[in-house]
């Protein structure tokens, strides 16, 4: 029986970062999306994510406030063996605790080290001694073993401050100590991916079917990221009446958008693209200037890449251009490298060097300078060649450059499967 009986629709979580390393941007906070995607998806509403430092004071202060507003609340980093990590201590004085040492950590630290020809030091040893009112959640990972502890019927779950180590020890145990000690609504999601178009263009043509969706009772949420708009549809209660209702409403969603879909959930865009290309036996290689490569990286974190993926030449100069890629050199001189005779002269070509069925190529300014009034920066050229032909694609974008490189690929990938389907 669960510790917990009160039915919420949502139960509330909290996320408690602790470290200075956090606060001055040295070290980027991976662990509360990672941790507020998983409470999601088993039930949770997560509050708040609070980072703060290595101070006992400042650790006390945010469980006090957390434990007032939710029912479960996951504490990460404080955890190692130095002086400056305070996390143990203050939850033994917290939780009016003694530590004591627990065999099984100990054998299992000894273990650790042995097997990577350490020396186990004192130290180390320290990190066996647990807390005797807390209940251990075993960390295959590291040195530092998580502790669960209850206080008011509230749930206070540390953890070591590795992201790796936190992933481990809540996918080996965590996570479903957490379920078995909740009672956890039903929730059903299907996440909708699309490309191509921004978040206000996708509004616009699903406004009457969102309103009608949030109407029902039925939660729409738009996750965007460069060139991918991500379009959450979930629902809490009653299993089959839920489910049934989250999948008519994607159902009409797809009547509406479907020329800009290209999977579901945690599908990636390179993935409908390479399974595409094996379905019909195709293949593909890619001329890269602006992107650097990034499309070629795209492609080939699949595995299996190599049945479908040529490869590339980044044809970062003009002397490149002209050289591997057979570019004249008259249209570099009269049109400049950021052009659409280039870059379809660069798609055709890579698809004649490599012998593969579909060519695609880039070529732009990714900033953040080296613009003109002409060109600016963001003004890149995208082209996708085959045995039809070849088409090219302006696109005007911003001036981060990182930005610029991802949606410039994934527009090159998008309009390559969208040839590739005809």
């Amino acid at each position: 029986m669960s510790i917990f009986e009160v039915y919420f629709k949502y139960m509330l979580a909290s996320i408690i970062t602790i470290g200075d390393e956090i606060l001055i941007g040295q070290t980027v906070d991976t662990n509360s999306a990672w941790l507020g995607e998983k409470l999601y998806q088993i039930g949770f509403t997560v509050r708040q994510i609070h980072s703060i430092s290595d101070k006992s004071e400042e650790i006390i202060r945010a469980i006090d406030e957390a434990i007032e507003l939710v029912d479960l609340v996951i504490i990460t980093g404080g955890l190692g063996p130095t002086n400056d990590d305070l996390t143990k201590k203050t939850l033994v004085s917290y939780f009016k605790s003694e530590l004591t040492l627990d065999i099984e950590v100990l054998v299992r630290l000894e273990n650790y080290f042995k097997g990577r020809k350490i020396e186990i030091k004192e130290a180390h040893k320290l990190q066996a001694m647990l807390p005797n009112n807390a209940q251990k959640l075993i960390n295959n990972y590291g040195t530092a073993s998580g502790m669960w502890f209850e206080k008011n019927n509230k749930v206070i779950i540390s953890l070591p401050g590795v992201p790796y180590e936190v992933k481990g020890i809540m996918e080996d145990s965590g996570l479903a100590k957490i379920r078995e000690n909740f009672k956890l609504p039903f929730l059903y999601k299907r996440t909708v991916l699309t490309w191509g178009k921004g978040e206000s263009f996708i509004a616009e043509i699903i406004k009457d079917w969102e309103e009608e969706t949030t109407d029902l009772g039925i939660g729409v949420a738009y996750l965007p990221s460069p060139g991918i708009v991500k379009i959450r549809v979930s629902g809490s209660g009653d299993n089959d009446e839920i489910r049934a209702q989250v999948d008519r409403r994607v159902e009409g969603l797809y009547q509406l958008i479907s020329e800009y879909v290209f999977g579901e959930d945690n599908y990636k865009l390179e993935v409908s693209v390479g399974e595409e290309l094996k379905r019909k036996g195709y293949t593909v290689a890619s001329a890269e200037s602006c992107t650097g490569g990034y499309i070629a990286s795209l492609l080939t974190s699949i595995p299996g890449s190599s049945e479908y993926y040529k490869g590339s030449i980044i044809a970062y100069s003009n002397e490149i251009k002209i050289n591997l890629l057979g570019v004249s050199k008259i249209d570099l001189e009269k049109d400049g490298a950021v052009s659409e005779s280039v870059v379809k002269q660069m798609a055709v070509n890579i698809r004649k060097i490599m012998g593969s069925n579909y060519g695609i190529a880039t070529s732009g300014i990714a900033g953040p300078d080296g613009g003109s009034e002409e060109k600016p920066v963001g003004t890149i050229w995208i082209a996708v060649a085959s045995e039809n032909g070849v088409r090219a694609t302006l696109l005007r974008l911003g001036k981060q450059r990182s930005t610029n490189i991802k949606v410039s690929s994934i527009m090159c990938l998008g309009k390559l499967l969208k040839e590739i389907q005809v």
